[in-house]
């Protein structure tokens, strides 16, 4: 069974920065694409970025660009995200996902279903 497992959420101050992570156990994390997404309260949950089981290619939310960066390890099956000059609307419980690699991941990683395994969240407190 795939678990992802996220860590590294907790409280800052706008323009900082945190970094994320996601272990992943009960498979290889080179046969997984992987996401991050995050969920304000009240708001449908959203796209953050993704990146490519190799890590050839990496994905984000335009609200995000030039701020995040994703990156993986696969020898320690962890995959990170690194958060820059958060701001207050950057606030949410941030998901990591996993997609067992199948067809057509270049146009649709930014949906949610499209992912099969879910971590339990880390929540994100940006104040201003």
């Amino acid at each position: 069974q795939v678990q992802p497992v996220e860590s590294g959420g907790g409280l800052v101050q706008a323009g900082g920065s945190l970094r994320l992570s996601c272990t992943v156990s009960g498979r290889t994390l080179n046969s997984l694409n992987m996401g991050w997404f995050r969920q304000a309260p009240g708001l449908e949950r959203e796209f953050v970025g993704a990146i490519t089981y190799s890590g050839s290619n990496r994905y984000y939310a335009d609200s995000v660009k030039g701020r995040f960066t994703i990156s993986r390890d696969n020898t320690l099956k962890t995959m990170f995200l690194q958060m820059n000059s958060l701001q207050p609307e950057d606030t949410g419980v941030y998901y990591c996902a996993a997609d067992p690699i199948g067809p057509f991941y270049s146009t649709n990683y930014y949906k949610a279903d499209r992912y099969e395994h879910w971590g339990q969240g880390t929540q994100v407190t940006v104040s201003s």
